[in-house]
């Protein structure tokens, strides 16, 4: 039987995880997008209320980066590999 390697290369298991972070992002926003219904809603005038500017501020704010975030984990995931390239696979 032939001994199969336990551990993967590094490029790929670095790959299969921004793939898995892409997976999870969707989840992350709506988990964040969820905390302005945990805020105080406004009673008899108490001191302790979130106003609604802040709470769209914030949940732009959440919009803005989960845009930003998965720009970037896409830029990585879609990056070639240098050594990914089939040139290189068939060179004498």
């Amino acid at each position: 039987m032939a001994q199969t390697p336990v551990f993967l290369e590094r490029r790929s298991y670095r790959k299969r995880r921004m793939m898995d972070a892409v997976r999870l992002l969707p989840l992350l926003g709506l988990a964040l997008w969820m905390v302005p219904l945990m805020w105080g809603v406004p009673e008899a005038q108490s001191a302790d209320v979130t106003r609604m500017s802040s709470a769209l501020r914030y949940v732009f704010g959440i919009w803005v980066s989960m845009v930003v975030i998965s720009w970037v984990l896409w830029r990585f995931t879609r990056a070639p590999q240098p050594d990914d390239s089939p040139e290189t696979e068939h060179a004498p």
